[in-house]
């Protein structure tokens, strides 16, 4: 069986054991047919169609091993498919040649160039970055989703290496250029942010306010508020795990009382950091979150062609379901299980919250305001890769012997949060360098020293005492045998 065969990087098939990249999460998810050959585009040659009488599968199978003999991943459910090839999932790589041959060679023999060199240099970046898409979608390498469409996936992980490049060059602008240079993308970027008071009035009842006492809750309740909850509801569908997930979301408020004196944005009141964010946006997206988590578990897992499907209602059912996963996998992280991945959870909760910390300090220091639409696109790229870059990290983790390798959009997710954090760095460091209060250092001292720790007890100190508890018991049970004469 080769590697694409046990990483289930396929779209149809008979039933099979599900491997490692065979899922999808948010959109869509794999699998592949046991002995299925994968086409250069990622659809496997079918070898033999589902059998019509077989029951569908009621349950999912959750283990803590791989199979040997299939190189089936143990917490992956069964999935049936009857194997059609329809057009809609072939490659199209010519077709989009011609299209693309057919648009330059109509810019270039028919529209007659305009005499404006700022609007052709725009023109020609952005035929230039849709021409590396074209690439990217028809030729790149599948990553582990592929519903709706692994193209779609291919896409994002185009438009990951693109925001890159356009973070490296920003990094390597002055301070000023690189500001200024946000006016060609929009004219109304490169001037500074007014200052705003974003604590005020703290008053949950305000009887000084006559006609309102409760403005103060009402005027927090703007488009932040549902972008809270579904921001975490889709956050909760990446990590897969309540306690990591409620983590993140306690450790970044701790991170906005900790950087309220760099940051204007981060000082809000006591009631709109515990109640409004992590019970309220936070905990009920976290909780929808979990509950779809669990549907998604239990659901069965069966796929037809939608030209064998002879209802309107099938149809239609069909076509909803192209937007959920193919198959599922339960993240089991057990962060506590050995030093290695205890240290790689936190290594992820430490990227997640320094990607979430690069949200607000990219927007202070490129004088971007937080409503307007770049940052609302950095957030809706996030959510795309995110969700393939968490199901690679995980791969990597759980199973070493089939993924030995980092996946390509987690790499990409690592270097563009990296990058970003070095362009706050360089254009602002007098912010970032501003003295922490003396009451905040001692907590987080204590937080870490609390973190070594436990860490060297449960793994070093523990481990110690048990092999001698051990070592004990085995030399009094030898000093208890009866010595022979």
């Amino acid at each position: 069986m080769t590697r694409d065969e046990r990483k289930g990087d396929s779209l149809s098939g008979p039933r099979r054991s599900l491997s490692a990249g065979s899922e999808e999460q948010l959109n869509g998810g794999v699998s592949a047919a046991q002995g299925c050959e994968p086409e250069p585009h990622g659809r496997p040659r079918t070898l033999k169609a589902l059998p019509p009488s077989l029951p569908l599968l009621q349950h999912q199978h959750h283990q803590h091993s791989r199979d040997a003999d299939n190189g089936r991943r143990t917490t992956e459910s069964e999935v049936y498919d009857d194997g059609t090839n329809t057009f809609f999932w072939r490659a199209h790589t010519l077709t989009v040649l011609f299209i693309l041959t057919c648009a330059l060679g109509y810019v270039t023999l028919l529209e007659e160039t305009p005499q404006d060199t700022a609007y052709n240099i725009k023109r020609g970046i952005v035929a230039s970055i849709l021409v590396f898409l074209c690439f990217g979608v028809t030729q790149a390498k599948d990553g582990p989703f592929s519903r709706p469409h692994p193209a779609y996936w291919r896409f994002w992980l185009c438009v990951s290496v693109v925001y890159e490049l356009f973070l490296i060059f920003i990094l390597f602008q002055t301070v000023h250029d690189g500001r200024q240079f946000m006016k060609f993308i929009d004219t109304n970027l490169g001037v500074p942010l007014p200052e705003r008071d974003y604590g005020g009035n703290c008053l949950i009842y305000d009887p000084g306010n006559k006609t309102d006492p409760y403005h103060n809750i009402w005027d927090k309740m703007d488009g932040f508020v549902p972008a809270h909850f579904i921001g975490w509801y889709l956050k909760t569908l990446m990590i897969r795990d309540w306690w990591m997930c409620m983590i993140v979301s306690v450790m970044f408020e701790f991170l906005e009382y900790s950087l309220e004196h760099q940051l204007p944005n981060f000082s809000e009141c006591w009631w709109d950091h515990w109640i409004m964010d992590v019970v309220l946006c936070n905990g009920l997206g976290i909780y929808c979150g979990m509950k779809t988590l669990e549907w998604l578990s239990m659901k069965t897992y069966q796929w037809q062609g939608l030209w064998n499907i002879h209802t309107y209602k099938g149809k239609i059912k069909r076509i909803a379901f192209q937007f959920t996963p193919y198959s599922w996998v339960k993240f089991e992280w057990k962060p506590a299980s050995n030093l290695r991945r205890w240290l790689a959870v936190c290594g992820i909760i430490f990227v997640f919250l320094l990607a979430e910390l690069n949200t607000f300090y990219l927007k202070f220091v490129l004088w971007m305001p937080p409503e307007h639409y770049l940052v609302l696109l950095r957030l809706v790229f996030f959510v795309n890769v995110g969700g393939v870059a968490m199901r690679e990290i995980y791969d990597f983790m759980d199973d070493p012997k089939f993924h030995k390798k980092l996946g390509q959009q987690a790499w990409m997710v690592a270097a563009i949060t990296v990058t970003e954090f070095l362009i706050v760095v360089k254009y602002d460091p007098n912010t970032l360098t501003l003295p922490i209060p003396f009451y905040i250092t001692q907590c987080w001292f204590l937080g870490i020293l609390l973190i070594l720790t436990w860490t060297a007890w449960r793994f070093f100190i523990r481990g110690l005492r048990i092999l001698f508890t051990q070592t004990t018991v085995v030399e009094a049970e030898l000093l208890s045998l009866p010595k022979k004469r």
